[in-house]
């Protein structure tokens, strides 16, 4: 069994002292080695796994932090299918849109220092800005509308980037070319249209009122202070084949994937051209958590609390975005963040501040649901984390117990395909069955009744069938359920 890569603190122990805040006593201590914490990634771990070799996909990572603490990163199948090379932690991926939140940030920070303004007209700081406009009643498309997708603006920049093979996006020369023959969509303040064109454009913004280029202006006042050293504003030669996972098409109707070409987002990088790793996402979540307390220079806490709150909202409420941030709810919970999807690659970024939780995905195969697992992610072990961060770690008893059931734990192959892993998860020993979308669900709790004798139980406290676990002479171990067996091998 794979074991998960645990990280203690970004980076150096000297960065970490001047960049952390104080932390109290009990969580000097690294979280992950909590044992309600422990037991939430060795299920996030199983599932992931088997995530990833069920559904084909080629390969990804994962990571999970704490306020300043990357609690738990890792890699999953391959960065390079045809040479196997493992994907890890430090795996480069295009995150495609969740480039947009460095634009967003980028503007904000001009914007607070009186350099633009929200109600800005974007042809107020972009001279070339002339698209075709049949709804000038509506008033001039405004910098806020681009961040929040509200301008009117077209989907894309006149030019066909997403089609292969060549993906052919276009350069600031090609996008100024094309902009004149282009239309606006809805009148500005209308409805909400995502628009690659817009966070171009507010990329293109960014770099006029600052008077640096746009790659120059991230890396300054961005990536470099953060020790983003993993980040960049477009898919970079030096990394190809190396660190830079190659991307691989969705499969195919023969279950097939296939691999995508080199290309580079040239002028759409403020939109959506970023290559990052999941441990650089944890560094841009953590300085989040550390502006929202105030103890950061780069940005205002007020400001970022201004980007993560909703700015626009359609009549149906079911879409939501902030200042570059997209925001949404699941079970309750406000989450923002950012998705990416862009030939070969999925990642998603999500955050719940509240919780100082924050947890990436990243794959090099299209026809993933990133979101899905970035928020899978964070519902297994965001519970263990808070009552951690909040409580000393450790109860000999619950310890003692789950030691005793240990030996049943492992992966058990059934008779009819697929798996069951057993494991420790809320003080009890539990079956998942392998694969599945949703694993807190898929979860079948266990009685000990003696020895390995074991009986479900039922969502009314009641029991039902047993479950018996059975060594075998050849070291092997069966469990036994409705009168059928599936199989642990010796030495799993």
């Amino acid at each position: 069994m794979r074991h998960p890569r645990i990280h203690n603190r970004f980076g150096a122990t000297a960065l970490v002292l001047l960049l952390l805040p104080a932390l109290p006593a009990h969580a000097q201590q690294p979280l992950a080695d909590d044992p309600g914490v422990a037991e939430a990634l060795h299920l996030l771990d199983i599932w992931m796994d088997a995530a990833q070799a069920y559904g084909g996909i080629p390969g990804a990572s994962l990571s999970v932090v704490h306020d300043q603490e990357l609690v738990w990163a890792k890699g999953y199948g391959f960065a390079h299918v045809e040479s196997e090379e493992p994907a890890t932690p430090s795996t480069m991926y295009s995150i495609c849109s969740i480039s947009k939140l460095f634009t967003a940030v980028g503007a904000l920070q001009l914007r607070d220092q009186g350099k633009l303004a929200l109600n800005d007209p974007v042809a107020k700081h972009l001279e070339w800005f002339n698209i075709l406009d049949d709804f000038p009643e509506a008033g001039p498309v405004d910098i806020e509308g681009l961040l929040t997708h509200s301008s009117g603006l077209p989907r894309e920049a006149g030019v066909p980037y997403w089609t292969g093979p060549d993906y052919p996006f276009p350069t600031h020369d090609k996008i100024v070319e094309t902009l004149p023959t282009q239309s606006m969509l809805y009148p500005p303040r209308t409805y909400f249209q995502y628009s690659n064109l817009a966070l171009t454009l507010a990329g293109e913004i960014v770099a006029e009122a600052s008077g640096q280029s746009y790659d120059d202006y991230v890396r300054a006042n961005i990536l470099d202070p953060l020790g983003m050293s993993s980040t960049f504003t477009d898919l970079d030669d030096r990394f190809r084949g190396n660190r830079l996972a190659t991307g691989y098409t969705a499969r195919g109707r023969d279950g097939k994937r296939h691999v995508i070409p080199d290309y580079w987002v040239r002028g759409i990088s403020p939109a959506a051209g970023f290559i990052s790793t999941v441990e650089d996402l944890g560094r841009f979540a953590s300085w989040q958590f550390r502006v929202l307390e105030g103890g950061d220079a780069l940005l205002d806490r007020n400001t970022l609390r201004e980007m993560h709150r909703v700015h626009w909202s359609e009549p149906d409420g079911n879409t939501t975005y902030g200042l570059g941030f997209s925001v949404w709810k699941s079970n309750d919970d406000t989450f923002v963040g950012h998705g990416g999807s862009c030939p070969g690659y999925r990642s998603h970024l999500l955050l719940r501040p509240q919780d100082k939780v924050a947890t990436a995905f990243m794959t090099n195969g299209q026809g993933v649901n990133s979101r899905q697992f970035a928020q899978t992610a964070f519902d297994i072990v965001a519970p263990a984390l808070r009552k951690a961060a909040g409580e000393p770690a450790g109860d000999p008893a619950t310890d003692e117990t789950a030691a005793g059931l240990q030996r049943f734990t492992g992966t058990y192959q059934r008779p009819l395909g697929g798996e069951s892993a057993v494991l420790m998860w809320d003080g009890a020993l539990q079956v998942l069955s392998l694969p599945t979308n949703n694993p807190l669900n898929s979860l079948t709790r266990l009685r000990h009744i003696e020895d390995g004798t074991f009986r479900r139980v039922r969502d009314n406290d009641d029991l039902g069938e047993e479950f018996i676990f059975e060594d075998m002479p050849d070291g092997s171990m069966r469990m036994w359920r409705n009168d059928n067996y599936s199989v642990r091998p010796a030495g799993m």
